[in-house]
């Protein structure tokens, strides 16, 4: 299969890839919303044609409450984040948004969140993604106990972790990407997010190595193993299933990022490139690897 033939090229590229997206994560860091870093959000709806946010930024920055965030929601609505406000300051902001009462305005939403809440559920967000990761480490050594040759079992569980940052690193740069020149907040959200692609790109990877495993062991009853055809043959058997799997939730993804609401629009569209170069790694890195690494191997056992 070309995936094979041109192992080199695709690994070069995911190599590149994931150097650019620490390069993103480095240097302009991922702005951390009021979940993790406490603070309050408000939610109004306009009654009449919703003001620019031209003509609010100005006013808002005279209200002395240091940086803000307004972005606009749906066709009448805004949210605003800020640091903590006192019941004086809330109702400043909510006078400086109607702009001095010209513009009638519903408050839907206030809410506020302290530091202490912010750092406990970045505590509780980094232990859930060891967990999970720890977990699918545990699952892929269980599963694939019994494949021992060309390439032992070990092996094809590190080979997945290295599918897993590669799937993970790469959204994760492109919204810190977003973050520096949309100034998109990392929520709860953004959380859950990575767990799903650590999810939903293992089980790809998994199903692509369960099929290389079936087609070996097939070959090994005749004593005849040449393991790149055989990962050829078995991406072959799974190219369409897997490209087609995962279109199909990309493209629900993508209308819930363009049509959906405000709330969960970047929370589908970093799912939605997590899906992509999940599915990517798992075809074009993950089984080149395998390839590489029984490479490796033979040229030891020559020498």
């Amino acid at each position: 299969m070309f995936v094979i033939r041109n192992k080199k090229i695709f690994i070069i590229i995911s190599i590149v890839l994931v150097a650019l997206s620490i390069f993103s994560i480095c240097f302009f860091g991922l702005n951390a919303g009021i979940d993790f870093k406490g603070g309050a959000l408000t939610e109004v709806t306009y009654k009449d044609a919703r003001p620019t946010q031209e003509e609010l930024n100005p006013i808002l920055e005279s209200l002395g409450f240091g940086s803000m965030l307004l972005q606009p929601a749906g066709d009448s609505d805004y949210i605003v984040k800020s640091r903590e406000l006192n019941d004086i300051e809330h109702k400043q902001l909510l006078n400086a948004l109607s702009q001095d009462g010209k513009n009638l305005l519903e408050e839907k939403n206030f809410s506020s969140i302290g530091p202490s809440v912010g750092k406990e559920l970045t505590r509780k967000a980094i232990v859930a993604i060891i967990l999970v990761s720890l977990g699918i480490i545990i699952f892929i050594a269980f599963a694939f106990r019994k494949v021992s040759k060309p390439v032992s079992s070990w092996k094809y569980g590190f080979i997945a972790i290295v599918s897993l940052l590669h799937d993970v690193i790469i959204p994760v740069g492109i919204f810190a990407l977003l973050s520096h020149f949309l100034g998109i907040e990392m929520d709860t959200l953004f959380v859950v997010a990575v767990l799903t692609i650590l999810g939903l790109s293992v089980s790809d990877t998994i199903v692509i190595f369960d099929r290389i495993r079936e087609n070996i062991r097939g070959q090994a009853m005749i004593n005849k193993i040449n393991f790149p055809e055989t990962v050829g043959k078995s991406l072959q058997q799974s190219f369409v299933r897997s490209i087609c799997t995962s279109l199909t939730v990309i493209l629900v993804l993508l209308a819930l990022f363009f049509f959906g609401p405000y709330s969960t629009k970047y929370f589908a569209l970093v799912l939605a490139f997590g899906m992509f170069f999940g599915t990517y790694s798992s075809i074009f890195l993950a089984s080149p690897l395998l390839v590489v690494v029984e490479g490796w191997q033979k040229k030891k056992s020559k020498k």
